[in-house]
């Protein structure tokens, strides 16, 4: 078998569940069979929620739930992961849903998996750490706020306006209440969420999500709330898989959004099972093969009609919490969602849709870390510039843009820090092997710099602003040792420096430049540059006596009896190439 072949091979093996993981299943079966039982009380109202919310139905969340949930627990890289319906994948699925219909999010769905497979066989999947925490808590907080003003409209008990805009949605929901108030939707909306969020203080492994759901659904049914809507027939089964969904006309302009949905999908996948490793003492996730089984799972649930998944952090934290210790506990999930649907769908289509209302309210409140927030905002103005920037590109714009708009904002602001440690300082002399007068002579002839930090684009010309002003001397030495990082700007610029000292008649010498840096500096032209006639001195000692030897030789210093002379070092040893 060929050498190409042969890592294709390892490499689709490394992506396949292991034998490990199967074993791993049989280790603690009933406490991975009860925490499962756990999430999928929890995962409930949620996949409803998210899939009322996401434009498709309640159903669409269910099979998303069962579908995507197994096939990530089986095949994706965390143990502990829980995966399905999300709230940040709804904020990115209305608009889609808004443009292109049901069967068009179920093509960016199928379109996404088939990218994250692609990702997981690239190995792009440790490139996902690099995002910056600002990023990540300001992508959570416009998460937050879009999940909340998205359930509006079922809070209050009106028809969802049209609109891609959730701010603007909103404003027309507040409108048509304003004009005839439902005050049942709202009744039920607030006490649900606070239910949710009371019992999670005082109760927090009891699963108060679906007691305030049963709650609601029992007081409207027995009392006939003319206001409280219920979510509507749901099937008693998952439908056969089918591709008729698929457009290939379309395929084009779904391709943007579909790329949104993967990185997406990718990002909060890789986010919830670092989540996942944090919580729990030597579990660590493979990030590529996590990539693989999202994407395994994207693919498989637009064909039973349901939305993209990913990883969930807050039902991941539920398996954790509740005592999981393999895949078995998010299978279980899966299975338990699977039997509602097969065997509780008329109970499930009587819940009013203001009682999941509050149900994802109260979840967007609990995504928001008041603690995460305040520590970002205090540790520095970039980091709290970040977080608020990401945050309101989330709300106002879309997800992506968001991500980007953090990481390019996040991205400058380093630069920016970075550029600032650099500096460039005029040095002494040394002393050691000339008298007090020569040495003064030496002073008013030979100027010393030290370049600190980074010579790189956004710190080169500033840098050096000070080199160009050099003035009567004869010799500038550049100190080059703690040059930390060099590129072609930072190189060019000191290329552009040496040359209108030279042509002012002052002779540049280096000392220390660094081996790594001496490829950039050739490539410019710069190199030749810092070494007149050949010589380049590896310490300021060195450099320091090759200048005294060219003032000698120009005649500005006395010349040196040849029995009191030591020889240039830089001559007797030859130069450092």
């Amino acid at each position: 078998m060929s050498a190409p072949l042969t890592k294709v091979r390892v490499l689709v093996r490394s992506l396949l569940p292991a034998r490990a993981d199967v074993a791993e299943m049989g280790r603690s079966p009933r406490r991975d069979l009860l925490a499962g039982l756990t999430v999928a009380i929890v995962a409930l109202p949620l996949a409803l929620g998210f899939g009322v919310s996401s434009g498709l139905g309640a159903q669409a969340g269910l099979a998303t739930a069962v579908v995507a949930g197994a096939l990530a627990a089986l095949f994706g890289g965390s143990r502990l992961q829980v995966s399905g319906p999300t709230g940040a994948m709804t904020v990115v699925l209305v608009p889609i849903a808004a443009q292109h219909g049901p069967g068009g999010v179920l093509t960016v769905g199928l379109l996404a998996g088939v990218m994250l497979v692609a990702l997981a066989l690239l190995r792009a999947g440790k490139y996902m750490r690099y995002v910056p925490a600002p990023v990540v808590e300001g992508f959570t907080l416009g998460i937050a706020c879009v999940i909340g003003l998205q359930q509006i409209p079922n809070a209050l008990g009106v028809p969802a306006p049209e609109g891609d805009r959730v701010l603007m949605v909103t404003w027309r929901a507040l409108e048509a209440f304003a004009k005839a108030p439902n005050w049942t939707a709202v009744a039920l909306a607030a006490a649900v969420a606070v239910v949710m969020l009371a019992g999670a203080r005082l109760r927090p492994a009891i699963p108060f999500s679906i007691v305030a759901v049963l709650a609601a659904t029992l007081v409207a049914q027995l009392f006939h709330l003319e206001g409280a809507r219920p979510i509507g027939e749901l099937p008693s089964a998952l439908p056969a898989p089918s591709l008729g969904f698929l457009d290939a006309s379309a395929l084009g302009s779904l391709l943007a959004p579909a790329i949104a949905v993967a990185a997406l999908a990718a990002l909060e996948s890789l986010l919830s099972a670092s989540v996942a490793d944090g919580m729990t003492a030597g579990s660590r996730h493979d990030p590529d093969k996590e990539l693989f089984g999202q994407g395994l799972a994207n693919m498989a649930a637009p064909l039973f009609g349901g939305v993209p998944a990913t990883g969930a952090i807050a039902r991941t934290a539920v398996n954790v919490r509740s005592g999981a210790s393999s895949r078995l506990a998010a299978l279980t999930h899966a299975a338990v969602l699977a039997v509602i649907v097969f065997a509780a769908a008329p109970l499930v289509s009587k819940i009013p849709l203001a009682a999941l209302a509050g149900v994802l309210i109260a979840t967007a409140l609990r995504m928001v870390d008041v603690a995460s927030l305040k520590a970002m905002a205090k540790a520095t103005r970039s980091d709290a510039l970040t977080l608020v920037l990401t945050a309101a590109a989330t709300l106002a714009l879309d997800l992506v843009y968001a991500v980007v708009i953090g990481l390019a904002v996040a991205g400058v602001l380093a630069l920016r820090a970075v550029a600032r440690q650099a500096r460039m300082d005029a040095v002494p002399l040394e002393r050691a092997e000339h008298s007090a007068e020569e040495h003064t002579l030496l002073a008013e002839h030979i100027v010393a710099y030290r370049i600190d930090g980074p010579l790189f684009f956004a710190a080169a010309h500033h840098l050096l602003h000070d080199l160009h002003q050099a003035a009567d001397v004869r010799v500038v030495i550049l100190h080059m040792s703690r040059v930390s990082t060099m590129d072609a700007t930072g190189a060019l610029a000191l290329k552009d420096a040496v040359r209108t000292l030279n042509r002012r008649g002052i002779t540049v010498l280096a000392c220390g430049i660094r081996s790594e840096h001496r490829q950039v500096l050739k490539a410019v032209g710069a190199l030749d540059l810092l070494r007149p006639e050949g010589h380049e001195y590896a310490t300021a000692h060195e450099a320091l006596a090759g200048a005294r030897t060219r003032l000698q030789r120009a005649g500005v210093l006395p010349a040196v009896p040849v029995q009191n002379a030591r020889p240039d070092r830089s001559t007797r040893e030859g130069s450092v190439r």
